[in-house]
Parts: structure tokens; sequence; C-alpha cells
């Protein structure tokens, strides 16, 4: 999934607007990581389960 974001990214210049469904994809599946295995659970991909879940609110998501 986070490859998939970056190569968004890369594609537009960096401009996040354009690559919206993809960071959605990617908060929903940090948060279905973070609901199967813990807060404490490690990722290099997920931002911590507190900012996620600010995060998500802000994009208007249920975490």
């Amino acid at each position: 999934m986070a490859l998939i974001l970056a190569a968004c990214l890369t594609k537009n210049s960096y401009q996040e607007e354009k690559c919206q469904s993809q960071i959605n994809a990617l908060y929903e599946c940090c948060n279905a990581f973070y609901q199967a295995r813990g807060e404490d659970a490690k990722t290099p991909s997920c931002p911590k389960p507190n900012l996620l879940r600010l995060k998500m609110k802000q994009r208007g998501m249920e975490p």
C-alpha cells in the first residue's frame, strides 16, 4: 500500500490532493493493522495510532 502511495506522490509532484484515495486506503489499512496487532505494534509505513486517529478524524473517516 505504501508503495502505491509513494508512486502516486512521485507521479504527481508530491501534491497530496491528487492522491487522496491512496492516502485514505493507507489509513484504513493502518487502522486494521493496529486493530489486529495492538497499538504497540511496529510498522514503518503507518503513523502512530494517536496520530492515525487524528488524521482519520480530520478526513472525516471513522477510526
